[in-house]
């Protein structure tokens, strides 16, 4: 586990089995993996279990992962980002800033069209959560996977009580991922993890 620093690009972690676990860990809970499932979830929560919540919740996931992924593979494609988990800090201002963007854009018409409040909550949790994360990145690397992965822990939490804390041991297993393929260390995982869910449970709790 690593230290305080900031890993320096290009570093290569050792091979082996736990790095391939690592690595697909980090797929399976990437950012807007998290993000569309946990927004299917609280959009089908929200309608009692219908039809009607789950198209909530694909609506939002259009705007708060769909879009702005999209835009980040459009610019791995065109050699504006080195990958699609934008492993360069110095890279990452501009695609977190178009989420943000994106994101406001989807918490506007959602609210518009009469959308669930937890749904609302859930998104204006997003908004602030990349607000914190655009001005972080500015000058160190927190972990964005880590963020994520807690504060969709305590969303569930929050949402279906504490038999859901089953789920906590998903922010530990990402933080590994994240340090064993030396894309970060373990301050910036911890750090991440903390912020994101210290932001996305004041904001839900309070707005749902």
């Amino acid at each position: 586990m690593g230290g305080g620093a900031e890993p320096r690009p290009g570093t290569v972690a050792r091979p082996g089995p736990t790095l391939r676990l690592a690595r697909l860990v980090t797929e399976l809970t990437a950012p807007a993996v998290l993000v569309s499932v946990l927004m299917l979830i609280i959009g089908w929560h929200s309608a009692r279990g219908g039809a009607h919540g789950l198209a909530w919740g694909l609506l939002a996931t259009v705007f708060v992962s769909g879009i702005p992924f999209a835009y980040i593979l459009g610019g791995v494609r065109r050699g504006r980002f080195t990958d699609h988990h934008v492993g360069l800090r110095e890279q990452r201002r501009v695609p977190l800033l178009f989420g943000l963007c994106s994101v406001a854009a989807g918490l506007a018409l959602l609210a518009a069209l009469g959308a669930p409040r937890p749904m609302l909550a859930l998104a204006a949790a997003g908004v602030v959560g990349l607000v914190v994360a655009v001005t972080v990145s500015h000058w160190w690397k927190m972990s964005i996977h880590s963020a994520v992965a807690a504060g969709t822990v305590v969303v569930l939490v929050l949402t279906f009580g504490a038999r859901l804390l089953v789920t906590a041991p998903l922010m530990a297993l990402v933080g590994w991922s994240r340090v064993r393929l030396g894309d970060h260390t373990t301050t910036q995982v911890v750090a991440g993890g903390l912020v994101g869910g210290l932001v996305t449970g004041v904001v839900f709790a309070a707005l749902r």
